[in-house]
């Protein structure tokens, strides 16, 4: 059978994709050699039946086998994905009440309206008081030497 569906880009995708070509080129190749023994031996069809039906038993418990462990390795590929994400989270969290902590109130009021409309920050221009600006100023340079991780 040479019809191959279109797989994912995503491993897992790829993966059940060539299962499922795999898993088809199987049954059809169970079926068909069995339908010729069926075709063959039409006295005894009850016992053909009866193993047609158990060779394809057979070959759906190995399919199940095989998408049950594909799965369990997509689940913890994403319990992963997960734990990593939740880390980021908090370190974003950490810097976010940091950068609030660290803004003046005027900073403040204008992101709150900011987010209230909708509209996207306003580009940094020399016009744009920069925070703490005048009191860099007047505090000597080695102060001002930007962030300190």
């Amino acid at each position: 059978m040479n019809n191959v569906t279109p797989c994912y880009t995503v491993a897992m995708d790829l993966g059940v994709c060539q299962l499922r070509n795999f898993s088809i080129s199987f049954l059809s190749s169970l079926l068909s050699a069995e339908s010729s023994h069926v075709k063959l031996d039409n006295s005894s069809s009850g016992a053909s039946v009866v193993a047609i039906d158990n060779k394809i038993e057979q070959a759906m418990d190995l399919v199940k086998s095989h998408l049950m462990y594909a799965v369990r390795e997509e689940v913890e590929v994403l319990k992963e994905q997960i734990k990593e994400l939740i880390e980021r989270n908090s370190q974003l969290e950490q810097e976010n009440n940091l950068l609030k902590t660290l803004a003046s109130p005027e900073q403040m009021a204008q992101f709150q309206a900011q987010v209230q409309t909708g509209s996207p920050p306003a580009p940094s221009t020399g016009a744009t008081p920069v925070p703490g600006s005048t009191a860099t100023l007047a505090q000597p340079t080695s102060h001002s030497s930007g962030p300190s991780a």
